[in-house]
């Protein structure tokens, strides 16, 4: 029986589960984050430097306890990958801050289209044009969720919407480095490089929390750590096509939180933008699993 369990869980099947759970993860973060800057004075440049911490102690753990070289094999990828997700990391905190959980993350997850984009211009691969038709629609989608009553602009949705632009720059990059160095040597120069910029940013709105808000830092962190940890393991097994559109649940995970913890609005225009972010993100997915095969 052990044995067909074993069977059943395939690679593929693990890589899925994994990003399913950076998903969760993920959305779990931005609830706790939206909670502290939303009842205390701590801004979300703060929130975001407790994640770079506890992902920095848990990856310096880990490669002290297996005793690993902390150099990585492809120095220009990693840095390149470690910058990027650092200021992507903080505009969405920043935007989680001053927007909702609903808008932030699904901004935030346009990225794959963005991945597919420029991707070409980083591993030389073929320009797919009809790609650029997804990214139109992702672009118009934005537009309903940035401006859902055609009046105001939310900085927040500003910040989560470029948020996905420099992601794409860093998942582009961790396709590339993973070729060449481990996951957990990708998460600790990631977390080292994080905390130093992460911290620097954070001096000038830095405010000590009380008991509790600093507990649920560490919760938003924790998730945080988790969701990233999954989601870099995740790339180990699968494929980008299923996990651009397994990550794309996200959108509707968090979109669920934002409506229970916080009552996020959803109105007809978020609801129409989610699903041409989401029509876009699978098909910009299935276009590349064609031209693999």
């Amino acid at each position: 029986m052990s044995n067909g369990i074993h069977t059943m869980i395939t690679p593929h099947t693990k890589g899925i589960l994994y990003v399913l759970l950076s998903a969760v993860t993920f959305s779990l973060s931005t609830v706790f984050a939206k909670y502290i800057t939303s009842t205390s004075p701590i801004h979300g440049i703060e929130v975001s430097f407790v994640r770079f911490l506890i992902g920095f102690i848990i990856s310096s753990g880990y490669i002290i306890i297996h005793k690993m070289s902390i150099r990585p094999n492809h120095i220009p990828l990693v840095l390149t990958r470690a910058v990027s997700n650092t200021v992507a990391v903080i505009l969405f905190f920043v935007g989680v801050q001053y927007t909702t959980v609903t808008n932030a993350n699904m901004l935030n997850m346009t990225y794959p289209v963005f991945v597919f984009v420029l991707a070409p211009l980083f591993n030389k691969e073929r320009i797919v044009k009809i790609n650029f038709l997804y990214l139109m629609i992702t672009l118009i989608g934005t537009y309903l969720v940035i401006l859902p009553h055609y009046s105001t602009i939310n900085i927040g949705d500003i910040y989560s919407f470029l948020s996905a632009i420099i992601s794409a720059i860093a998942v582009v990059a961790l396709r590339e480095s993973r070729k060449y160095d481990s996951t957990s040597i990708i998460l600790f120069h990631l977390m080292s490089i994080g905390l130093v910029i992460n911290g620097l940013a954070m001096i000038p709105v830095f405010t000590i929390p009380d008991t509790v808000t600093f507990v649920y830092m560490l919760l938003s962190g924790l998730s945080a750590y988790l969701g990233q940890a999954f989601f870099t393991a995740g790339f180990k097994f699968i494929d980008a096509t299923s996990g651009s559109i397994v990550s794309s649940s996200r959108i509707f995970i968090a979109a669920c939180m934002g409506i229970y913890f916080f009552n996020d609005a959803c109105t007809t225009n978020i609801i129409v933008g989610g699903l041409l972010i989401t029509v876009a993100l699978i098909g910009v997915s299935l276009q590349e699993h064609k031209d693999i095969h």
